[in-house]
């Protein structure tokens, strides 16, 4: 294997990776929208750290995908970048419902 990326279409034929892999998905798009949103407020961890209280080490622990936070963790570092939780629909022909 020369890349990563060519590693990856491999493994993701595999149906049992494959299906691991979307099932765990949205987590991953979660983290990585609060990584690029940290990022493009030019935080540091430590500075986002000391916004929401949550420790440097664990919103690294985060950031890795080495730490399950909770929904209530997660809010805390969304307030903390002046973002928002919500659901949306997955596409856009679906119909938004009310939770």
């Amino acid at each position: 294997m020369s890349s990563y990326k060519e590693y990856k279409e491999k493994a993701l034929k595999d149906p049992a990776v494959k299906a691991e892999y979307d099932a765990l998905q949205p987590e991953y798009d979660l983290i990585q929208a609060m990584i690029d949103a940290r990022k493009k407020q030019h935080l540091t961890q430590k500075e986002l750290s000391e916004k929401t209280g949550i420790t440097q080490a664990d919103i690294s622990r985060i950031e890795k995908g080495l730490r399950n936070p909770s929904i209530s963790m997660f809010k805390r570092l969304a307030d903390g970048l002046g973002l928002q939780l919500k659901l949306v629909p997955k596409s856009n022909t679906a119909k938004a419902s009310k939770i």
